[in-house]
């Protein structure tokens, strides 16, 4: 019953990420909202009812992180090199291209991860990762060229946006693993939310707003706050407890079929037979990395 529960928030995670994406790409291309003021609010919020459910559900001291002054500044790093910018990127690679190749593109972080962890270990990488690094470029590039080299299918700010939150997704992930292994993840990403919301209120103050509020608006804000920020980082930091955070980062893999088939039959975004190629490619390479980390744990000496 508990790995039922477990499948089942980490799925569910996936999807409302998938939605709320799409959402965004809605709010910002139909109702001219800010994407800056959206990432303002939405950290805000979900950031003070993290550490609000930290300090009265949980009955933790929020405070215990910020006296150990290694442990603060590694917070405040992460609030903006890895929270604030994995947020940023994919919202602006959402405005400036679409949710289903934004929400892809995000997806070669854990490619970005495996290169980054095989340079600081000095080793090559093993033949499933190098695989995984081949398929992950092959499909970015059928994604962005549609397989002509000499052109772009989507602006050239579009892929800066999408390979960054790649980048800024590698982050959020390794950053923060000395810190969750010494304190609750609701103080660490409730914290890192609302320290990324403030510092972001001096870029775009969360009163002022802009963009056209009719009844779409107030309730696609609403979601992306409540159920796409909130919800689903609760359901997948649970997920990550009960069947641990392989297992859970595959099921969310499901993030960017959610977001393509949303974008696609609701806001009628083109998306050919090599768009689904390059995003298939794209996505199993989290399938690999998978394997590829179970058979290093396999080898590796007891």
């Amino acid at each position: 019953m508990g790995a039922f529960k477990g499948f089942f928030l980490a799925v569910l995670a996936a999807l409302l990420w998938g939605v709320s994406g799409t959402f965004g790409q809605f709010l910002f291309q139909q109702r001219g909202i800010n994407i800056e003021w959206m990432i303002t609010v939405r950290m805000l919020v979900s950031g003070i009812c993290l550490l609000l459910f930290a300090r009265f559900g949980e009955k933790l001291d929020l405070f215990e992180i910020w006296k150990n002054k290694k442990d603060a500044i590694q917070l405040a790093v992460f609030s903006i090199t890895g929270m604030l910018a994995v947020q940023y990127t994919y919202f602006a690679a959402i405005k400036y291209s679409n949710a289903a190749t934004a929400t892809v593109l995000q997806y070669a972080g854990p490619v970005v991860i495996a290169i980054y962890l095989a340079c600081k270990n000095k080793k090559v990488p093993i033949l499933l990762e190098l695989l995984a690094i081949i398929l992950a470029v092959l499909g970015t590039f059928l994604l962005v060229t549609h397989g002509d080299i000499d052109q772009l299918s989507i602006s050239g700010t579009a892929l800066f946006f999408g390979l960054a939150s790649a980048v800024a997704l590698a982050i959020y992930t390794l950053q923060p693993v000395r810190l969750l292994s010494k304190y609750k993840s609701s103080v660490v990403i409730g914290w890192g939310m609302f320290c990324g919301g403030f510092a972001f209120s001096f870029v775009k103050a969360p009163w002022d707003v802009e963009g056209v509020w009719d009844i779409q608006t107030y309730w696609y804000t609403a979601f992306i706050v409540i159920f796409g920020t909130l919800t689903a980082f609760y359901a997948y930091l649970t997920a990550v407890q009960i069947i641990g955070g392989q297992k859970t980062s595959l099921l969310a893999s499901a993030e960017p079929l959610s977001a393509t088939i949303l974008a696609v039959l609701w806001l009628h975004v083109s998306f050919s037979t090599i768009d689904w190629l390059g995003s298939l490619l794209i996505v199993s390479t989290v399938f690999l990395l998978s394997r590829a980390s179970k058979k290093v744990i396999k080898t590796e000496p007891e």
